[in-house]
């Protein structure tokens, strides 16, 4: 079984090239898959072949970008349930790998040097944490203790107090897979999924607030339709909240809401063209991408892109790596994708670490 020292930086000896394939990262890396149920890296798994979607429905942007790879996660990783970004660098916090779904590793990618650290692990170890940055701290909120079922309420922050963990006020009932942001000095939880065990998992219509201030939570106006496995992003003074499934992959949603802070209340926006759950969501050049995710027998690889000022979606350049399950951050003129399943479901784990460009 791969172990490795988490108190010590985690480094590959060489930077990753900027190919036009991200795929060369295969080759210069070795095996980059594991399984959930045996140790040992593996090479891809033929079923991800057979379930990779690639062509989207919206129009093509004019510029498409590119994807080209980078250094590959210590370890196969997925269902982080997301990553957020700290002080120009990517923070991956839970999820499964090594044949576990409760991991509490936390793992920092520094663009600059093109490296992986092992900073110190979240005390409750989860997958499908909600993560989100505010005023230069990490919050990690909730997440399952089983195989996406089984949440617990713990909630923490990263940096409060030095470069370790803090417990904060618990959400007022257990909940994982939360879509969470930051934004006006709170940490915005909203949707998620509730049960003990798969038979009485439901996805919710939460939305709460985190007020770091007084260490407490409040509700605001709920989601129009509760789902969980969302991306969601603040851009100017909204909440993007797109995608997601209700309940399983199995009904999964292209519904784009915006919260209106002001009026406490959601309005529809132009859905998302792909309608998928499990995908990276993410702001850059003023655009809301979102890549990646899965739906029934499928990985996507569609990278469609936002436009708050028109309404609008653009494709661009598809992932080179179907995956779900991913961590995803814009950090400068990138925006960097890390670990995810290659197929559908938790049953492979990749370290297959990729970045997106406009050129």
């Amino acid at each position: 079984m791969h172990t490795f020292d988490r108190r010590a930086a985690l480094a590959g000896g060489i930077a990753a090239l900027a190919a036009p394939g991200a795929r060369a990262q295969h080759e210069q890396h070795g095996p980059l898959y594991e399984r959930l149920n045996q140790p040992g890296r593996v090479g891809e798994p033929e079923t991800a072949a057979t379930q990779r979607v690639y062509d989207s429905p919206a129009s093509k942007a004019a510029t498409q970008g590119r994807w080209v790879a980078r250094q590959p996660l210590p370890l196969p990783r997925s269902e982080m349930a997301w990553a957020t970004a700290l002080k120009g660098q990517m923070h991956l916090v839970g999820g499964y790998g090594e044949q576990r779904v409760d991991r509490p590793y936390h793992h920092v990618y520094d663009p600059a040097t093109d490296r992986w650290l092992a900073a110190e692990p979240i005390p409750r170890g989860a997958n499908h944490v909600g993560v989100a940055t505010l005023d230069d701290r990490l919050y990690a909120i909730g997440g399952f203790l089983g195989q996406n079922h089984t949440p617990h309420n713990d909630c923490f922050v990263f940096g409060a107090d030095g470069a370790k963990w803090s417990k904060i006020a618990p959400l007022p009932q257990a909940c994982g897979a939360m879509a969470c942001v930051g934004f006006e000095g709170r940490i915005h939880a909203v949707g998620g999924a509730i049960g003990e065990g798969f038979e009485k998992r439901r996805s919710i219509d939460w939305h709460l607030a985190y007020d770091p201030a007084t260490d407490r939570w409040s509700e605001r106006a709920p989601l129009p339709t509760g789902r969980d496995h969302t991306g969601i992003v603040a851009v100017d003074n909204r909440l993007h909240v797109i995608g997601g499934r209700v309940d399983t992959f199995y009904t999964n949603s292209n519904f784009h809401h915006t919260y209106e802070t002001r009026e406490d209340r959601w309005r529809l926006r132009s859905p998302l063209p792909t309608a998928r759950s499990g995908h990276g969501a993410v702001v850059h050049r003023g655009r809301i991408f979102c890549m990646g995710g899965e739906g029934a027998n499928r990985v996507f690889a569609q990278n469609e892109a936002y436009d708050p000022a028109a309404d609008r979606w653009e494709a661009y350049a598809p992932m080179a790596t179907p995956r779900h399950g991913l961590g995803a951050v814009a950090i400068g003129d990138w925006i960097y994708v890390a670990g995810g399943g290659p197929v559908m479901g938790g049953g492979f784990q990749s370290a297959v670490h990729e970045a997106f460009t406009l050129g």
